[in-house]
Protein backbone atom coordinates (compact mmCIF):
# COMPACT_ATOMS: atom_id res chain seq x y z
CA UNK A 1 0.00 0.00 0.00
CA UNK A 2 1.25 3.84 -0.67
CA UNK A 3 -0.04 6.54 1.10
CA UNK A 4 2.01 8.79 -1.81
CA UNK A 5 -0.28 11.61 -3.68
CA UNK A 6 -1.12 10.34 -7.37
CA UNK A 7 1.52 13.21 -8.88
CA UNK A 8 4.03 12.29 -6.45
CA UNK A 9 3.65 8.47 -7.09
CA UNK A 10 4.61 8.93 -11.00
CA UNK A 11 7.16 11.33 -10.63
CA UNK A 12 10.81 10.79 -11.19
CA UNK A 13 12.89 12.43 -8.61
CA UNK A 14 15.91 15.44 -8.84
CA UNK A 15 19.15 13.01 -8.82
CA UNK A 16 21.86 14.92 -7.51
CA UNK A 17 25.44 14.77 -8.92
CA UNK A 18 27.30 11.86 -7.02
CA UNK A 19 29.10 12.51 -4.17
CA UNK A 20 32.11 10.23 -3.92
CA UNK A 21 34.17 9.54 -0.38
CA UNK A 22 37.69 9.69 -2.32
CA UNK A 23 38.36 11.35 -5.73
CA UNK A 24 41.52 11.80 -7.57
CA UNK A 25 39.23 15.36 -9.31
CA UNK A 26 35.59 16.00 -8.18
CA UNK A 27 34.34 17.81 -11.67
CA UNK A 28 30.76 16.63 -11.11
CA UNK A 29 29.07 19.24 -8.65
CA UNK A 30 30.38 22.91 -9.74
CA UNK A 31 31.42 23.56 -5.89
CA UNK A 32 33.89 26.06 -5.74
CA UNK A 33 37.55 24.53 -5.65
CA UNK A 34 38.90 26.27 -2.77
CA UNK A 35 37.18 26.81 0.89
CA UNK A 36 35.64 29.44 2.41
CA UNK A 37 37.30 32.94 3.11
CA UNK A 38 39.24 32.98 6.55
CA UNK A 39 36.49 35.43 7.69
CA UNK A 40 33.93 32.85 6.77
CA UNK A 41 36.36 30.21 9.02
CA UNK A 42 36.96 32.67 11.76
CA UNK A 43 32.75 33.77 12.17
CA UNK A 44 32.34 29.64 12.18
CA UNK A 45 34.48 29.47 15.01
CA UNK A 46 32.86 32.31 16.80
CA UNK A 47 29.91 29.84 17.41
CA UNK A 48 29.08 28.67 20.26
CA UNK A 49 26.46 26.54 22.57
CA UNK A 50 24.20 29.70 23.40
CA UNK A 51 24.15 30.75 19.41
CA UNK A 52 22.76 27.26 19.05
CA UNK A 53 19.95 27.18 22.02
CA UNK A 54 17.84 29.76 20.67
CA UNK A 55 15.94 30.07 17.47
CA UNK A 56 17.89 31.94 14.45
CA UNK A 57 16.34 35.27 13.53
CA UNK A 58 13.07 34.36 11.33
CA UNK A 59 13.49 36.72 9.13
CA UNK A 60 17.73 36.93 8.78
CA UNK A 61 17.76 40.45 9.01
CA UNK A 62 21.88 41.58 9.64
CA UNK A 63 22.13 39.11 6.78
CA UNK A 64 19.50 40.55 4.17
CA UNK A 65 20.73 44.03 5.29
CA UNK A 66 24.21 42.79 4.54
CA UNK A 67 22.84 41.31 0.93
CA UNK A 68 21.23 44.85 0.65
CA UNK A 69 24.09 47.15 1.01
CA UNK A 70 26.57 44.96 -1.46
CA UNK A 71 23.58 45.22 -4.20
CA UNK A 72 22.41 48.86 -3.54
CA UNK A 73 18.67 48.07 -2.04
CA UNK A 74 17.12 47.66 1.36
CA UNK A 75 16.33 44.63 2.93
CA UNK A 76 12.71 44.69 1.96
CA UNK A 77 14.04 43.54 -1.46
CA UNK A 78 16.07 40.30 0.08
CA UNK A 79 14.84 36.89 1.06
CA UNK A 80 17.52 34.39 2.78
CA UNK A 81 16.35 30.92 1.87
CA UNK A 82 17.96 27.67 2.60
CA UNK A 83 19.88 26.80 -0.69
CA UNK A 84 18.95 28.69 -4.01
CA UNK A 85 16.41 25.61 -4.53
CA UNK A 86 14.52 26.53 -1.30
CA UNK A 87 13.75 30.23 -3.47
CA UNK A 88 12.50 28.08 -6.37
CA UNK A 89 10.24 26.09 -4.13
CA UNK A 90 9.15 29.66 -2.75
CA UNK A 91 8.58 30.87 -5.89
CA UNK A 92 6.08 27.75 -6.92
CA UNK A 93 3.94 27.62 -3.64
CA UNK A 94 3.63 31.84 -3.96
CA UNK A 95 3.09 32.23 -7.40
CA UNK A 96 2.10 29.43 -9.12
CA UNK A 97 -1.23 28.05 -8.96
CA UNK A 98 -1.81 24.49 -8.70
CA UNK A 99 -2.36 23.23 -12.11
CA UNK A 100 -1.10 25.86 -13.81
CA UNK A 101 1.85 25.67 -16.25
CA UNK A 102 5.39 26.24 -14.99
CA UNK A 103 7.40 27.91 -17.75
CA UNK A 104 11.05 26.90 -18.65
CA UNK A 105 13.59 26.87 -21.59
CA UNK A 106 14.60 23.58 -22.54
CA UNK A 107 17.50 21.93 -20.89
CA UNK A 108 17.23 23.78 -17.79
CA UNK A 109 17.96 22.83 -14.87
CA UNK A 110 16.55 19.07 -13.95
CA UNK A 111 15.17 20.25 -10.01
CA UNK A 112 12.54 22.38 -11.34
CA UNK A 113 10.46 19.72 -13.84
CA UNK A 114 10.22 17.92 -10.61
CA UNK A 115 9.37 21.12 -7.85
CA UNK A 116 6.51 21.31 -11.16
CA UNK A 117 5.53 17.72 -10.68
CA UNK A 118 5.08 18.30 -6.65
CA UNK A 119 3.28 21.09 -6.96
CA UNK A 120 0.72 19.21 -9.44
CA UNK A 121 1.81 21.39 -12.61
CA UNK A 122 2.66 20.82 -15.99
CA UNK A 123 5.86 22.11 -17.46
CA UNK A 124 6.09 24.14 -20.79
CA UNK A 125 9.30 23.91 -21.97
CA UNK A 126 10.22 25.81 -25.00
CA UNK A 127 13.02 24.52 -26.85
CA UNK A 128 16.71 26.71 -27.03
CA UNK A 129 18.87 26.87 -29.99
CA UNK A 130 21.16 25.07 -31.03
CA UNK A 131 23.14 27.80 -29.29
CA UNK A 132 21.45 27.02 -26.14
CA UNK A 133 20.32 31.04 -26.56
CA UNK A 134 16.28 31.98 -25.65
CA UNK A 135 14.22 32.27 -28.78
CA UNK A 136 12.68 35.61 -28.83
CA UNK A 137 9.27 34.71 -28.59
CA UNK A 138 9.66 32.58 -25.70
CA UNK A 139 7.67 35.28 -23.55
CA UNK A 140 4.99 34.84 -26.22
CA UNK A 141 5.03 31.07 -25.87
CA UNK A 142 4.61 30.95 -22.02
CA UNK A 143 2.11 33.36 -22.49
CA UNK A 144 -0.24 31.27 -24.65
CA UNK A 145 0.45 28.51 -22.30
CA UNK A 146 -0.89 30.80 -19.32
CA UNK A 147 2.27 30.17 -17.92
CA UNK A 148 2.02 32.62 -14.26
CA UNK A 149 5.69 31.63 -13.38
CA UNK A 150 8.58 30.89 -15.56
CA UNK A 151 12.21 30.04 -14.22
CA UNK A 152 15.25 31.14 -16.60
CA UNK A 153 19.24 29.54 -15.82
CA UNK A 154 21.05 32.63 -16.20
CA UNK A 155 23.74 31.87 -17.04
CA UNK A 156 22.29 28.60 -18.58
CA UNK A 157 22.56 25.00 -17.29
CA UNK A 158 24.20 23.05 -18.57
CA UNK A 159 25.57 25.05 -21.02
CA UNK A 160 27.22 27.78 -18.81
CA UNK A 161 25.70 30.37 -21.85
CA UNK A 162 25.18 33.86 -20.97
CA UNK A 163 21.87 35.98 -21.61
CA UNK A 164 22.72 39.36 -21.72
CA UNK A 165 20.44 42.01 -19.45
CA UNK A 166 19.06 43.57 -22.50
CA UNK A 167 17.32 40.17 -23.98
CA UNK A 168 16.56 39.56 -20.24
CA UNK A 169 14.39 42.34 -20.08
CA UNK A 170 12.78 41.77 -23.11
CA UNK A 171 11.29 38.62 -22.04
CA UNK A 172 10.57 40.33 -18.21
CA UNK A 173 8.38 43.10 -19.98
CA UNK A 174 6.32 40.75 -22.77
CA UNK A 175 6.08 38.26 -19.84
CA UNK A 176 2.68 38.78 -17.91
CA UNK A 177 3.41 36.26 -15.15
CA UNK A 178 6.66 36.29 -12.46
CA UNK A 179 10.35 35.39 -14.17
CA UNK A 180 12.54 33.73 -11.74
CA UNK A 181 16.13 33.91 -12.63
CA UNK A 182 18.24 31.26 -11.77
CA UNK A 183 21.67 33.49 -11.74
CA UNK A 184 23.88 30.63 -9.12
CA UNK A 185 26.77 31.02 -11.59
CA UNK A 186 26.61 34.32 -12.06
CA UNK A 187 29.66 35.20 -10.45
CA UNK A 188 31.66 33.23 -12.89
CA UNK A 189 30.82 36.23 -15.16
CA UNK A 190 34.11 37.37 -17.11
CA UNK A 191 33.87 41.55 -15.45
CA UNK A 192 34.61 43.03 -18.61
CA UNK A 193 30.99 41.84 -20.23
CA UNK A 194 29.77 44.45 -17.24
CA UNK A 195 26.45 41.80 -16.55
CA UNK A 196 24.49 43.76 -14.08
CA UNK A 197 20.99 42.71 -13.80
CA UNK A 198 19.93 44.29 -10.33
CA UNK A 199 18.67 47.14 -12.43
CA UNK A 200 16.05 45.24 -13.32
CA UNK A 201 14.36 44.35 -9.89
CA UNK A 202 13.51 48.50 -10.02
CA UNK A 203 12.62 48.09 -13.52
CA UNK A 204 10.09 45.52 -12.97
CA UNK A 205 7.94 44.25 -10.42
CA UNK A 206 7.51 40.78 -11.91
CA UNK A 207 11.35 39.85 -11.59
CA UNK A 208 12.91 37.32 -8.69
CA UNK A 209 16.64 36.85 -9.02
CA UNK A 210 18.42 33.79 -7.29
CA UNK A 211 21.92 34.14 -6.00
CA UNK A 212 23.50 31.37 -4.08
CA UNK A 213 26.24 30.96 -1.93
CA UNK A 214 26.78 27.45 -2.33
CA UNK A 215 29.18 28.18 -6.17
CA UNK A 216 30.51 31.48 -5.91
CA UNK A 217 31.40 31.47 -2.23
CA UNK A 218 32.60 28.22 -1.66
CA UNK A 219 29.38 27.46 0.96
CA UNK A 220 27.48 24.51 -0.65
CA UNK A 221 27.82 22.45 2.72
CA UNK A 222 25.66 25.46 4.19
CA UNK A 223 22.96 25.65 2.22
CA UNK A 224 22.29 29.58 1.78
CA UNK A 225 20.84 31.48 -0.74
CA UNK A 226 18.85 34.43 -1.01
CA UNK A 227 16.40 35.94 -3.81
CA UNK A 228 16.50 39.80 -5.07
CA UNK A 229 13.42 40.96 -6.04
CA UNK A 230 10.73 44.46 -5.66
CA UNK A 231 9.45 44.64 -2.15
CA UNK A 232 6.01 42.96 -3.40
CA UNK A 233 6.82 40.34 -4.79
CA UNK A 234 9.05 39.49 -1.46
CA UNK A 235 6.85 40.40 1.23
CA UNK A 236 4.67 37.18 0.28
CA UNK A 237 7.41 34.73 0.75
CA UNK A 238 8.81 36.32 3.70
CA UNK A 239 6.18 36.44 6.09
CA UNK A 240 3.43 33.83 4.20
CA UNK A 241 5.14 30.78 2.36
CA UNK A 242 8.78 30.06 3.73
CA UNK A 243 9.22 28.03 6.77
CA UNK A 244 9.03 30.00 10.32
CA UNK A 245 12.98 29.56 10.17
CA UNK A 246 13.60 28.61 7.41
CA UNK A 247 17.77 29.78 7.72
CA UNK A 248 19.54 28.65 10.87
CA UNK A 249 21.48 30.86 12.82
CA UNK A 250 24.94 29.15 11.94
CA UNK A 251 23.95 29.81 8.11
CA UNK A 252 23.05 33.17 8.82
CA UNK A 253 26.51 34.17 10.57
CA UNK A 254 28.77 32.87 8.32
CA UNK A 255 26.78 34.06 5.09
CA UNK A 256 26.78 37.27 6.46
CA UNK A 257 30.51 37.25 6.91
CA UNK A 258 31.20 35.52 3.46
CA UNK A 259 29.47 39.19 2.04
CA UNK A 260 31.25 41.73 4.20
CA UNK A 261 34.31 40.53 3.37
CA UNK A 262 34.05 38.77 -0.36
CA UNK A 263 37.62 39.64 -1.79
CA UNK A 264 39.15 36.35 -1.16
CA UNK A 265 36.27 34.88 -2.95
CA UNK A 266 36.42 37.38 -5.57
CA UNK A 267 40.00 35.94 -6.04
CA UNK A 268 38.80 32.35 -6.65
CA UNK A 269 36.19 33.76 -9.09
CA UNK A 270 39.21 35.13 -11.46
CA UNK A 271 41.23 32.00 -10.59
CA UNK A 272 38.51 29.62 -11.93
CA UNK A 273 37.94 32.09 -15.46
CA UNK A 274 41.41 31.35 -16.01
CA UNK A 275 40.98 28.15 -15.76
CA UNK A 276 37.80 27.94 -17.34
CA UNK A 277 39.81 29.05 -20.49
CA UNK A 278 42.60 26.83 -20.61
CA UNK A 279 40.52 23.76 -20.31
CA UNK A 280 38.60 25.07 -23.72
CA UNK A 281 42.12 25.26 -25.20
CA UNK A 282 43.34 22.07 -23.92
CA UNK A 283 39.59 20.11 -24.76
CA UNK A 284 39.50 21.96 -28.09
CA UNK A 285 42.84 20.73 -28.83
CA UNK A 286 41.78 16.69 -27.93
CA UNK A 287 38.70 17.07 -30.12
CA UNK A 288 35.68 18.29 -27.98
CA UNK A 289 33.82 20.83 -28.52
CA UNK A 290 33.11 23.35 -25.61
CA UNK A 291 30.06 25.67 -25.38
CA UNK A 292 31.49 29.22 -24.46
CA UNK A 293 30.60 29.17 -21.19
CA UNK A 294 30.69 32.39 -18.57
CA UNK A 295 29.87 29.84 -15.63
CA UNK A 296 32.17 27.42 -13.58
CA UNK A 297 32.26 24.73 -15.85
CA UNK A 298 32.16 23.28 -19.84
CA UNK A 299 29.50 21.24 -21.45
CA UNK A 300 32.15 19.53 -23.35
CA UNK A 301 30.71 17.35 -26.72
CA UNK A 302 33.16 14.05 -26.48
CA UNK A 303 34.73 13.24 -29.56
CA UNK A 304 33.00 10.30 -31.84
CA UNK A 305 37.01 8.67 -31.65
CA UNK A 306 36.36 8.91 -27.59
CA UNK A 307 33.46 6.58 -27.80
CA UNK A 308 30.19 7.55 -26.24
CA UNK A 309 29.93 10.33 -23.30
CA UNK A 310 28.24 7.90 -21.06
CA UNK A 311 31.71 5.29 -21.80
CA UNK A 312 33.79 7.92 -21.33
CA UNK A 313 32.45 9.02 -18.01
CA UNK A 314 32.59 5.23 -16.42
CA UNK A 315 36.13 4.84 -17.59
CA UNK A 316 37.02 8.26 -15.84
CA UNK A 317 35.31 7.29 -12.93
CA UNK A 318 37.20 4.65 -12.82
CA UNK A 319 40.51 6.94 -12.63
CA UNK A 320 38.94 8.79 -9.80
CA UNK A 321 37.85 11.29 -12.20
CA UNK A 322 34.23 12.47 -11.44
CA UNK A 323 32.48 14.68 -14.10
CA UNK A 324 28.45 14.98 -14.90
CA UNK A 325 26.28 13.00 -17.78
CA UNK A 326 22.57 13.76 -18.49
CA UNK A 327 20.61 11.45 -19.80
CA UNK A 328 18.88 13.14 -21.57
CA UNK A 329 17.55 14.08 -25.62
CA UNK A 330 20.74 16.93 -26.68
CA UNK A 331 22.59 16.25 -23.99
CA UNK A 332 23.93 12.80 -24.27
CA UNK A 333 26.96 13.00 -26.24
CA UNK A 334 28.68 15.71 -23.97
CA UNK A 335 30.01 16.15 -20.84
CA UNK A 336 29.29 18.60 -18.06
CA UNK A 337 33.01 19.27 -15.99
CA UNK A 338 33.10 21.61 -13.52
CA UNK A 339 36.35 23.92 -13.48
CA UNK A 340 38.76 22.29 -10.22
CA UNK A 341 42.30 23.64 -9.28
CA UNK A 342 44.88 23.15 -11.61
CA UNK A 343 45.52 20.14 -10.43
CA UNK A 344 42.52 18.53 -10.61
CA UNK A 345 42.14 19.61 -14.39
CA UNK A 346 45.65 18.54 -15.32
CA UNK A 347 44.57 15.06 -13.89
CA UNK A 348 41.37 15.43 -16.02
CA UNK A 349 43.31 15.72 -19.33
CA UNK A 350 45.82 13.29 -18.24
CA UNK A 351 42.74 10.52 -17.79
CA UNK A 352 41.61 11.67 -20.93
CA UNK A 353 44.78 11.45 -22.79
CA UNK A 354 45.18 7.74 -21.56
CA UNK A 355 42.00 6.63 -22.22
CA UNK A 356 41.48 7.85 -25.60
CA UNK A 357 45.19 6.46 -25.94
CA UNK A 358 43.83 3.30 -25.13
CA UNK A 359 40.88 3.37 -27.43
CA UNK A 360 37.98 4.55 -24.96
Amino acid sequence: MTFERENVRRLAGYVPGEQPTRAVAKLNTNENPFPPSDAVRAALKEVDGEMLRHYPDPTAWAFRTEAARLHGLTPDHIIATNGGDELLRLALTTFLPPGAPLGLADPSYSLCPVLAAIHGSPKYAVPLHADWSAPADIPRRWNKARAKLAILVNPHAPSGRLTSVDELAAIARAFKGVLVIDEAYVDFVDPEISHNTIGLVSEFDNVLLLRTMSKGYSLAGLRLGYGIGSPGLIAPMLSKTKDSYNVDAVAQKLGEAALRHRAEAVRTWEYVRAERSRMVRELSARGFACAPSQANFLLATVPGSSGTAEGLLRRLAGEGIFVRWFNQDRLRDSLRISIGTQDENSALLTAVDGLMQGGV
